[in-house]
């Protein structure tokens, strides 16, 4: 093949690689721009769901990278470039990575799950994990509580999404019950109005739903009633509140003198001998 041969080879191949060069490159150009569009069209869809920074972040920058890794592979599939084996490629290194990686892979991927399903916020008390608190901070790695003893403890967020999650501050309404240990001797139907009427008369306390005050079960030395109520803990301290009944029962029994008694045990001792010309009485403990 001679030199002029050659180079009109080489000519009409670059002549046949020029459009396909250019319409790469506009690809690309074009990426750029979209990426910015479908990064602030994914900010504002998030955020009718969502208010934290950290999650509108995350997710338009996901979207971002991800327009712009489409639009790359896509421009460079315009020169023959061989995406498919890039890719398989780029796969495995995924995949090697990643499987050095598991444990801080799993909790990004959990922390991913949890910013966008919500299952609770920043600042709503919760129970996870074990651990029962304020929710301090939510990020990719992990969630941040601050338990009642003023701990700070800091959960993997692999652990916190494949536990069970109580979520107190999910709902405006709480439910609170005090067990009372009456006395056997008691007019129970009496007792039970006199309970009713303290606790209705706690500021707090709902009245839809109303208290009840109900008999549960027959204990060793008293008959057991449980007192529930309900609390706007929106509105009201749950924990005052809870006080505030429990004195409001002690002072009512104590002013229509309803026994609230004392846990008692009788313990007989056998084989003692008492003194002469008395009977040994039995030993009660309280």
């Amino acid at each position: 093949m001679g030199l002029t041969e050659a180079t009109q080879q080489l000519w009409g191949q670059a002549v046949e690689f020029l459009p396909r060069l250019v319409v790469a490159l506009v690809m690309f150009a074009a990426t750029l721009p979209l990426a910015g569009l479908a990064e602030r069209w994914a900010q504002r869809a998030a955020s009718i769901r969502t208010q934290n920074t950290e999650t509108l972040r995350l997710i338009s920058r996901l979207v971002r990278w991800t327009v712009i890794v489409l639009g790359t592979l896509a421009s460079l599939d315009q020169v023959d470039f061989d995406v498919t084996s890039f890719v398989a490629g780029l796969g495995i290194a995924a995949f090697t990575i990643g499987f050095a990686l598991q444990d801080i892979a799993r909790n990004f991927v959990a922390g991913i799950l949890l910013l966008l399903q919500q299952p609770f916020s920043i600042g709503e008390a919760v129970k996870v994990a074990g651990y029962e608190g304020q929710v301090l901070d939510i990020n990719i790695r992990s969630t941040v509580v601050k338990t009642w003893d003023g701990e700070v403890v800091i959960l993997p967020n692999a652990d916190v999404y494949t536990s069970a999650i109580t979520n107190y501050s999910g709902v405006a309404l709480r439910r609170r019950t005090v067990k009372i240990g009456l006395g056997y001797g008691e007019d129970v139907g009496r007792a039970l109005r006199v309970f009713r009427d303290a606790v209705s008369s706690v500021e707090g306390v709902l009245h839809d739903p109303a208290p009840t005050v109900l008999a549960e079960e027959l204990g060793d030395s008293a008959l057991v009633v449980a007192v529930r109520f309900w609390i706007n803990q929106q509105t009201h301290s749950l924990l005052e509140v809870h006080s505030a009944v429990v004195i409001a029962i002690k002072e009512a029994a104590e002013r229509e003198g309803i026994d609230l008694p004392y846990p008692v045990q009788t313990v007989r001792l056998e084989g003692a001998l008492p003194p002469a010309g008395r009977e040994s009485p039995p030993l009660t403990t309280s």
